[in-house]
């Protein structure tokens, strides 16, 4: 194996070329990444970028001498448009092809946006660095007034943001609570309260029919008639794999790429990592696909080691998934799964105090603990979800 390529430049690429270096690969190693930047990291951007505690530079990864090296070719502001697994090259966008003895797919996602919106001005979605510098520039031009569609983290995250420069802030949910695919809706009313605490308004159970305005937005319109005035709008309605230049390669996409439990993309020497890597956990005995910070790096430094170690010798990927939000001042963490679930308990505090801690369980088992306010009593029970534990264990553990 003389020739890797890594495709995606974020968190994940990153973490695999430093890997495989680690490991002791020293041929050719290329990556590719369709944005102009260096490797940076995301969660500042919503959590601390927009907010101005920190300057977009601060979420560069990595020092620009440390790509030396790393001894890469460097193929940034290229993105990838093709796959041929028999040929074992990557196209380019400038058409040009690198040949591969192996290759770790990391190429993350992209933002969801409203079909129809394209054309105005001030509606936005965040994900890269030029998005945030982009919607940093309107947020402190005047006062704004701001809409955030969607109360996911990353919405919830801009909301607290905007807010935090007081600036008029409302957030549109169309479930009735926020996250209610993931969260208990008594812990996602906990964190619709954290807005309105805040001073953000909060409309649940409505969708949103259309934008008004032109050439820049005014107005969003809600499916009860609500007509919500608007001077800047942000999507943050999810995120869907970056998989398009992938259509003819053969790989099985449905949500995201199906790898197996070490990672392998099915044709040889071919793996993926991070947003977009779908994979059965040997551990929750379920196939995840997870857009968290720590799994792009854990997933991808796991799939360059499987890569060296050949097929014989690979290795399952089984974390202990990790995220965390911060939001007004609030830290909301979650270790292992919150969802499915079909027990909820809150073992301290309550959601009423904006401060708990609590345990999700799924068939008889501890499979995740989530907790507002409560960063080291989440991590003192990460141990219970990684052994597994029994629901019943779980909360005797709790109470002792």
């Amino acid at each position: 194996m003389r020739d890797i390529v890594v495709v995606g430049a974020g968190m994940a690429g990153l973490s695999a070329a430093e890997t495989l270096r680690a490991e002791g690969y020293d041929g050719r190693l290329t990556l590719v990444g369709a944005e102009r930047h260096l490797p940076y990291s995301r969660p500042p951007l919503s959590k601390h970028v927009l907010s101005g505690k920190e300057e977009p530079a601060s979420t560069a990864l990595r020092a620009e001498g440390h790509y030396d090296g790393l001894r890469l070719d460097l193929r940034i502001g290229r993105r990838a448009t093709a796959l041929d697994t028999t040929a074992r090259t990557v196209t380019l966008d400038d058409a040009g092809k690198i040949h591969y003895d192996g290759l770790i797919i990391a190429t993350g996602a992209t933002p969801r946006r409203l079909p129809g919106t394209d054309h105005l001005a001030g509606v936005h979605v965040l994900r890269t660095l030029d998005d945030c510098g982009t919607l940093l520039t309107e947020l402190t031009n005047g006062t704004p007034r701001v809409v955030v569609i969607g109360a996911g983290f990353i919405g919830s995250e801009v909301a607290a943001s905007a807010r935090s420069r007081g600036l008029d802030v409302t957030v549109v949910e169309a479930a009735e609570t926020p996250l209610s695919r993931v969260l208990d809706p008594r812990i996602g009313a906990a964190c619709a309260e954290l807005h309105r605490d805040n001073g953000v308004g909060v409309h649940l159970g409505v969708g949103v029919t259309g934008l008004e305005g032109g050439p820049r937005v005014e107005a969003v319109r809600l499916a009860d008639g609500t007509l919500i005035p608007a001077d800047l709008v942000v999507i943050g309605v999810g995120v869907a794999p970056e998989t398009a230049w992938l259509a003819d390669s053969g790989l099985t996409i449905g949500d995201g790429i199906a790898c197996d439990a070490t990672c392998a993309a099915g044709p040889p020497g071919v793996y993926a990592a991070g947003d977009l890597a779908s994979w059965p956990h040997p551990g929750f005995g379920r196939r995840l696909r997870l857009e968290h910070w720590t799994n792009a790096g854990e997933q991808a430094a796991a799939a360059a080691r499987n890569l060296l170690a050949g097929p014989d010798a690979a290795l399952p990927y089984a974390p202990v998934p990790y995220f965390w939000s911060d939001q007004y001042e609030v830290k909301i963490q979650l270790v292992g799964l919150a969802a499915p679930a079909d027990t909820v308990a809150f073992v301290h505090g309550s959601p009423e105090e904006r401060r708990f801690t609590a345990f999700i369980g799924h068939q008889g088992r501890l499979v995740g603990v989530l907790g507002m306010r409560s960063a080291a009593k989440v991590m003192r029970y990460r141990a219970l979800v990684a052994e597994p534990t029994s629901w019943a264990d779980a909360l005797a553990a709790a109470r002792g």
